[in-house]
């Protein structure tokens, strides 16, 4: 997740940690590792040409925040009291 917009160089450090897990953790078994980058913005050319003779899946996505819960999440998500006493281990897991 990148705090800023899309830039080429995203790309370049998304391939290296694909190879990292793809060396390190992957096994045999497993699904082709896929790359998701999160960014504030994007601009689809730029993306398009960063990604175009990229060697492993990646794809980009904007998000944007919001200072309110949208209603449907409401009571599905636990409170910040609920997630400090989890972290402190008060409550069972």
């Amino acid at each position: 997740m990148k705090i800023d917009a899309f830039k080429p160089e995203h790309a370049g450090k998304m391939q290296f940690y694909l190879a990292a897990i793809d060396d390190q953790l992957k096994s045999e078994r497993d699904a082709p590792t896929i790359g998701i980058l999160l960014c504030k913005e994007k601009n689809k050319v730029v993306v398009e040409y960063a990604l175009r003779d990229a060697s492993k899946p990646i794809a980009v996505a904007d998000y944007t925040l919001k200072k309110t819960l949208p209603k449907e999440l409401k009571g599905e998500l636990p409170s910040a009291a609920e997630l400090k006493k989890q972290l402190k281990g008060e409550v069972g897991s």
